[in-house]
């Protein structure tokens, strides 16, 4: 399982997303004022042309490098005593989490935002089924993603001494460094950029052509990818690692009752995640005047107060003693 982890994330780092490519010599010039122009290389180590594949891209490298901290987080809460799984076990989740947030992230977003939003999108993939196999060509979600991980962590609960709800408690501490590297890889390959501003720190990105090429700019706009990067990332990560280490381990008198971390991070998410739609460009139609990132975060709300009033009533927090 080990090693198919590690061709699945090799893998990962040069395939997604292959739509891609740097700026070509025909391109247009940037165009020339008071904004930062945000054009970067979406390929760090660029393949000979003859190679099928172009080269390794940071979108992928961002994903490798999330479960590379997950690894070494599940490793450190281990050796404190807050993780009562050994290397093997800990193997074994994060492969299944990683194939929790591939095919979860992937599914979601072709069901969520393309089959839900786009009609030419769902006529594509109606007539062609194994565009879900595609994942080089970019399209993944982040809600989808999270339901990802959640069936694989009720798979792994099936099969492990460690319950469904601290199994969420774990995940919600490992998320958000994936979330913090996706989104600034998002920035520099200059997708999902925000709406137009003309704000001070405003910036102008490279519009892109299907097979890569630049064929124009972008006005000033909000650098959305940022924001989300410090709020869904770095905010998310400084917040479950301070409860997380905060109170006593698992299970010991005064910690945190199973599920309550979990929840935590659910409604941080959808609360941050709906502050950034404000400023970030739809990615497909509004769903009851909402952008769909907003109608989707609602529910995350709604799943984690459920979830924080499940485990406060069946798992009061212990007294200490």
């Amino acid at each position: 399982m080990r090693r198919l982890l590690i061709r699945v994330i090799a893998l990962l780092a040069m395939l997604a997303p292959m739509g891609l490519s740097a700026a070509t010599a025909d391109a247009p010039p940037p165009p020339s004022g008071p904004y930062y122009v945000a054009q970067f290389d979406p390929i760090l180590i660029h393949f000979p042309a003859s190679w099928p594949l172009p080269g390794i891209r940071w979108y992928g490298l961002a994903y490798v490098g999330g479960f590379l901290i997950a690894s070494g987080l599940m490793w450190l809460y281990a050796k404190r005593g807050r993780l009562p799984l050994n290397s093997d076990e800990r193997s074994m989740l994060l492969s299944v989490l990683v194939l929790g947030v591939l095919v979860g992230g992937r599914i979601g977003h072709l069901v969520l935002y393309d089959l839900l939003g786009d009609p030419e999108r769902r006529a594509e993939f109606l007539g062609h089924p194994w565009l879900i196999f595609e994942v080089w060509k970019g399209g993944m979600a982040s809600h989808g993603g999270m339901i990802g991980v959640a069936l694989a962590a009720w798979w792994f609960s099936r099969h492990s001494k460690m319950s469904f709800a601290r199994l969420g408690d774990l995940a919600a501490t490992l998320a958000p460094p994936g979330l913090l590297l996706g989104r600034l890889a998002n920035f520099v390959n200059g997708e999902l950029y925000g709406k137009a501003t003309t704000v001070r720190w405003a910036m102008i990105f490279p519009e892109r052509l299907a097979d890569g090429s630049i064929a124009g700019y972008t006005g000033p706009v909000h650098p959305s990818q940022l924001y989300e990067a410090a709020t869904e990332g770095l905010l998310l990560m400084l917040y479950t690692q301070w409860r997380w280490w905060s109170r006593p381990a698992p299970g010991q008198p005064g910690a945190l009752p199973a599920g309550q971390l979990g929840g935590e991070f659910l409604i941080g998410y959808a609360c941050v995640r709906i502050f950034c739609e404000m400023f970030r460009e739809p990615d497909a139609s509004l769903f009851f005047g909402l952008s769909r990132g907003t109608f989707y975060s609602l529910f995350m709300i709604l799943l984690g107060a459920a979830m924080i009033a499940w485990s406060t009533r069946r798992n009061p927090i212990l007294k200490k003693s």
